[in-house]
């Protein structure tokens, strides 16, 4: 069928399903499609899928279901067009992918689909890992370590690789307390030097042993710095709300007059 019929076949259905969607991506991609998604490769929309993930997630942490179903539909989008951008070169399409991943999943879940048992999640993940390493031929955990993904966002890959070396990790959380104040002398050390490869180092490897404590602590360091960061954005708010009353501007006033109305501010509430 043309891909003119194909279109308007389409544009009269009153709803879709996945298969509409794999057709769509085909006829934006085709000759006669849009210029702009002929155009795109995996790398072009490299970003999109991070974006998309991100929104996604945005999703979920406000509790918001409309958003996140439009969202997941996004994420979906991005895997059939790179699905079709991998077809169209003859290297797998849409039903590969949804294969691998049907296999994969009744390969790592042989307490659901085999005859082992488990009691409760943590053996379910312990399998899991072992399964995954079985797969990926990873028999020491520096492979297992080189296995995360250094596109992560920095704290999460720290806490990932601290995880899976945890045969060389603090064994109380005063050992880590211990080691931040050292790494704190150290940075402290390198900005005196005033070299800045050694103060990036150092920081480094202040913001790693933080992680370590997060783990340590049971806290998602992901987690807790966007918190902080949005609790930071809250009280810059009011600080330059007060400012704005006095008929101020935050950007020419000395810290200390900053501090100060923020201590007003925290008395009255």
């Amino acid at each position: 069928m043309a891909i003119s019929k194909r279109a308007e076949a389409l544009v009269g259905k009153k709803s879709y399903g996945f298969e509409d969607l794999v057709e769509v991506m085909e006829i934006l991609r085709s000759e006669d499609g849009c210029p702009w998604d002929r155009e795109q490769d995996h790398h072009t929309i490299r970003d999109d899928l991070i974006e998309e993930t991100y929104e996604v997630i945005e999703a979920i942490d406000t509790d918001n279901p409309e958003l996140l179903r439009e969202e997941l539909g996004d994420v979906m989008l991005q895997v059939v067009f790179h699905s079709r951008i991998a077809e169209e070169s003859g290297i797998f399409n849409i039903d590969d992918v949804a294969n691998d991943i049907c296999v994969k999943l009744i390969h790592r879940h042989p307490h659901v689909f085999g005859e082992i048992s488990v009691e409760n999640s943590a053996e379910v993940l312990s399998n899991w890992e072992k399964i995954k390493s079985d797969e990926k031929e990873r028999k020491t955990v520096t492979q297992k370590l080189r296995s995360v993904p250094p596109q992560l966002p920095a704290l999460m890959r720290a806490t990932k690789v601290g995880k899976k070396a945890s045969c060389f990790d603090f064994e109380t959380t005063e050992a880590v307390m211990d080691k931040l104040a050292e790494e704190m002398v150290e940075v402290s050390e390198a900005i005196d030097s005033g070299v800045a490869e050694d103060i990036e180092e150092e920081i480094g490897d202040l913001l790693l042993t933080v992680t370590s404590l997060c783990r340590k602590t049971g806290v998602k360091a992901e987690d807790a710095l966007n918190r902080a960061t949005e609790k930071f954005i809250n009280r810059f708010e009011k600080i330059e709300n007060a400012v704005i009353d006095e008929g101020k501007d935050i950007k020419d006033l000395p810290m200390t007059e900053l501090d100060a109305i923020w201590d007003k501010i925290k008395e009255k509430n």
